[in-house]
């Protein structure tokens, strides 16, 4: 198994320097239907499919979440901007937490801030979780050259034919133990969260 190192580093840290997000301002002002929604996200969220049949979401996804109170419910069977936004945290939530803690942890934004008209809304909320993400990246670009230089540097003993796997092992561990440790912390603090006693 050969593993060129230099080019696996830069198309890792090219792939975190695209990271975005779908604006606010990028999503319609007008109400809109199922298929519509499910449009939207799979044209906004494209980027983020592993593999092309991948789905972004579908009809079953919206209802499920629906009626697990994770979304409000549809008026007259349209989506406003606010339940795109609620699906946009949703669809990256799932990946890490259950839909219980997603429940948990959005409910308070959906009681308070869902169809608030007010300069302190659900948009605005959304805008600066993502702005405070979006600073996250230069960061995280430079953890990600510090966790693969270490897992470059082990099994330096090992025999040659086996040693880019076994690194390519320890860096893909290194960053299932960050992961696993973060979903931990997560899972602690949704537990935790004083609204939800």
């Amino acid at each position: 198994m050969k593993i060129d190192s230099r080019d696996m580093l830069n198309s890792i840290l090219e792939s975190l320097s695209r990271i975005d997000y779908i604006h606010a301002d990028d999503i319609p002002n007008i109400d809109l239907y199922m298929d519509q929604v499910t449009t939207f996200m799979d044209t906004q969220l494209s980027s983020t499919r592993r593999y092309d049949q991948d789905k972004i979401l579908t009809k079953t996804m919206i209802n499920n979440y629906a009626k697990n109170n994770l979304l409000p419910p549809p008026v007259k069977k349209k989506y406003t901007k606010e339940h795109v936004l609620i699906l946009i945290f949703i669809y990256y939530f799932k990946n890490i937490l259950s839909i219980k803690d997603i429940e948990c942890l959005l409910h308070p934004l959906t009681e308070k801030y869902f169809h608030k008209e007010d300069d302190f809304d659900l948009t605005s909320i959304y805008e600066e979780v993502c702005s405070m993400e979006k600073s996250d990246v230069e960061p995280l670009m430079e953890e990600m050259k510090e966790i693969y230089a270490r897992a470059m540097d082990s099994f330096s003993d090992a025999p040659d034919e086996d040693r880019a796997y076994l690194q390519f092992f320890s860096l893909i561990c290194s960053l299932s133990f960050d992961v696993y440790v973060k979903k931990m912390i997560i899972e602690k603090l949704i537990d935790s969260m004083p609204e939800l006693k």
